[in-house]
């Protein structure tokens, strides 16, 4: 939009990226170039028109207008893919503005429309891809989460490599961490992790591990349902340290310290949030509170812990034998549409049947986001989880105080304050002290 030639110079590199990937793939199966005689190609819609030569730029701002959201069948030539002279390229078709031909790749793969119960489908990634419905309706949308799930804007984040942190347990009493880093099989307590990990040294923390610490972090009552990691814990564990005005925990001493602060806690919320809040629109449309099954798309979404996931409240409430990743389900659509011209057919029907619905105009989008910011969720209940997993329990209006329990019989947690003190709940009417605000939620 800023280069006069910005759109034919990404064009050029997407091609030549393409054209690298096929290299290296026939290279891997052992034949020559001239022998590939079919193509089949996914991609978000920006991609997807890059790689094309369309104009994405009608894709950057509303109504995020498709040049075509058909199936585009084109020669391997064109696309400028080193094959045979005849090759033939097929590219599936885009769904809406932000929900491109991966998705329907991962439809194609995950069959939600001859499913019987509601089926949710979410390809994680910098833009969510989210799906949800069954044999009689479906329903399209994409949501914005931002990078925080790859690593970035996390203050040790990094891509998953070897080294990173993928997998973290807090010990609820001790508040003392384990972790497993990629590249490695054994936790950080037991014999000879550190001669295993000498090679690879613990550098950072990858997506999978981030939203795995902060839900343990969670579970273990050191960051609060609103997120905060709250510094009245400190007297309980050297973990828990000053970072300025707030507090983080150190995970790993290092070298290199790698800790989650406050602000890793808020970008994994501002995400998570941004993820259900999509969700919740879909399911709002579809008009069900809750889902049957849940499958979890992209190269992030089949690394995540299902169970971690769901305390984070990444996804609604499910039965989690009822949820589980469905790898490169994108990639797995392609495999499917590359040898099956029924399948192709199939898919290219079954998105036009797609409802799509946009984010970014809906009005209840903001509500759902801010009741999506706390952990779980702020309003949505957790049945499934709490049959799994022993959850901190926010207390309800007049149910704050010590001893108190919820719905289940557990006895609830006192709701602290900044230096860990009880809150009693607030009479109404009541003035509070200069400069408090009263939580209304």
């Amino acid at each position: 939009m800023l280069h006069p030639d910005g759109a034919g110079e990404m064009t050029r590199a997407v091609r030549a990226a393409l054209r690298g990937l096929v290299g290296r793939l026939v290279a891997q199966a052992g034949v020559a170039p001239d022998e590939v005689l079919e193509l089949s190609v996914v991609g978000n819609p920006i991609m997807h028109h890059l790689l094309l030569g369309l104009d994405p730029t009608p894709l950057g701002s509303a109504p995020f207008t498709l040049a075509t959201d058909r199936a585009v069948s084109t020669t391997a030539a064109a696309l400028g893919v080193n094959a045979n002279a005849g090759a033939r390229a097929y590219v599936l078709p885009c769904i809406a503005g932000h929900v491109g031909a991966d998705a329907a790749g991962v439809i194609l793969s995950e069959t939600p429309y001859e499913a019987d119960g509601v089926r949710l489908v979410v390809d994680v990634g910098t833009n969510a891809e989210i799906v949800l419905g069954n044999r009689h309706r479906l329903l399209a949308a994409s949501s914005p989460t931002g990078p925080a799930f790859e690593g970035a804007q996390i203050s040790s984040g990094q891509r998953a490599a070897p080294g990173a942190i993928e997998r973290v347990r807090i010990d609820r009493v001790t508040l003392e961490p384990r972790f497993k880093v990629i590249g490695s099989d054994l936790w950080s307590d037991e014999p000879g992790f550190a001669e295993a990990t000498a090679s690879l040294a613990v550098s950072g923390i990858c997506g999978s591990g981030i939203i795995e610490a902060v839900a343990e972090l969670f579970l273990a009552g050191v960051v609060t349902p609103d997120g905060i990691v709250d510094g009245a814990l400190a007297v309980r564990s050297p973990r828990i340290v000053a970072d300025g005005r707030t507090f983080s925990y150190v995970l790993h001493e290092g070298p290199p310290r790698i800790a989650v602060t406050q602000n890793d806690v808020r970008a994994i919320q501002l995400a998570k949030a941004a993820l259900r809040a999509g969700t919740r629109l879909l399911m709002d449309h579809f008009g069900v509170s809750e889902v049957d099954e849940i499958r979890l798309a992209g190269a992030f979404g089949s690394h995540i812990d299902v169970r971690h996931a769901m305390v984070l409240g990444l996804i609604p409430d499910c039965d989690l034998a009822n949820v589980r990743s469905a790898g490169n389900a994108a990639g797995a659509g392609a495999l499917i549409a590359l040898l099956s011209g029924a399948a192709r057919r199939e898919i290219e029907d079954v998105v036009r049947r797609v409802e799509k619905i946009e984010t970014a105009v809906e009005p209840r989008f903001q509500e759902h986001f801010v009741a999506a910011m706390a952990i779980p969720h702020r309003r949505d209940p957790t049945p499934h989880l709490a049959e799994v997993v022993d959850l901190p329990v926010r207390p309800e209006a007049g149910s704050g105080a010590p001893g108190a329990r919820d719905r289940a019989g557990r006895r609830r947690r006192p709701v602290r304050g900044t230096h860990g003190t009880p809150l009693a709940p607030v009479a109404p009417g009541a003035s509070l002290a200069p400069g408090v605000q009263e939580d209304r939620r």
